[in-house]
């Protein structure tokens, strides 16, 4: 997914391979005795490449899809899909300042007839300030054409691993925020994940459509390690608003900054899908880089 860091400054550590899968059963429509099941997969490859001392190329694919039934009238259900090329570079400016600049090509569908109209493209800009070895702060900004228009939100965070090593914290609010807590070879943790996006739809339906796909997850996990910390394996129990909005093609918003939208004029053309409970369950490869020069970016 887009916003774990795509390499890991404020860490020892890349997460090169990540592969999820969430189950979240009858999701209900709002004033409808009607409910959907959602199933969501991920994955996602970010390979760095080390040019020197000063610079890093940054390479991947995230890849994820999401079935469900949006409209309880619909024949069947939808699977929507995500497909992202990250390219950037990474550059340190100092010991104290480093910076991550990612360009993000999409297709996001239902992949039925892709077309020009499912493209779309997104930019990822990271400043990392180091206030001493475990702890820095996070400023940057992250956005991105949709189908509905412009989404663009500021992201301001921070990174803290304690001095035994233990204790955790991941923050680049409002997107995503990781607390965890090591014991041995397990941990325990909290996340939360809130951005969204937008999908193209050219299955058959009465006028043209497309999703307004706007999450917010937040669940708590337990988390084992294999293979000297460099597999890491998670079940999660979480809640999540399951926004999927359908709405006819052409009618869009001004723009959007966070969850705020301004020109939001459309008409929603499915009934609300309430909140429900998901079960999810990730495998990481990481690698670390413990004997590298601490101020180097990987």
């Amino acid at each position: 997914m887009l916003i774990s860091p795509f390499i890991s400054h404020c860490q020892e550590y890349v997460d090169i391979l990540k592969l999820g899968y969430s189950y979240s059963n009858k999701a209900k429509f709002k004033d409808i005795d009607e409910s959907t099941t959602i199933k969501s997969y991920n994955a996602s490859i970010t390979f760095p490449i080390e040019l020197n001392e000063k610079y890093a190329l940054i390479t991947g694919i995230d890849f994820s899809s999401n079935d469900l039934l949006l409209d309880p009238d619909y024949k069947e259900s939808t699977t929507l899909y995500n497909t992202l090329l990250k390219v950037g570079l990474a550059t340190n400016h100092s010991k104290k300042w480093n910076s991550t600049i990612v360009l993000l090509p999409k297709i996001t569908s239902d992949y039925t007839n892709i077309s020009g109209d499912d493209f779309y493209f997104g930019l990822y800009a990271m400043a990392k300030l180091k206030k001493n070895k475990y702890f820095k702060y996070r400023f940057g900004f992250y956005a991105s054409t949709e189908a509905f228009g412009i989404f663009a939100t500021p992201i301001i965070g921070a990174y803290y691993l304690s001095p035994n090593n233990r204790f955790e914290i991941d923050a680049s609010l409002p997107i995503a925020a990781n607390v965890n807590y090591k014991f041995g070879k397990s941990a325990v943790g909290f996340d939360y994940f809130g951005i969204g996006r937008s999908y193209n739809i050219s299955q058959e339906t009465a006028i043209p459509i497309y999703v307004d796909q706007r999450p917010i997850e937040i669940s708590s996990y337990f988390q084992y390690e294999i293979l000297e910390e460099n597999i890491l394996l998670r079940a999660k129990v979480g809640y999540s608003n399951n926004t999927y909005e359908v709405y006819e093609q052409g009618d869009s918003l001004d723009f959007r900054i966070s969850a705020i939208s301004f020109g939001d004029n459309r008409t929603q053309l499915n009934p609300v899908i309430l909140g429900s409970i998901f079960f999810k369950l990730e495998a990481i490869y990481r690698i670390h880089f413990k004997e590298k020069n601490k101020d180097s970016q990987i």
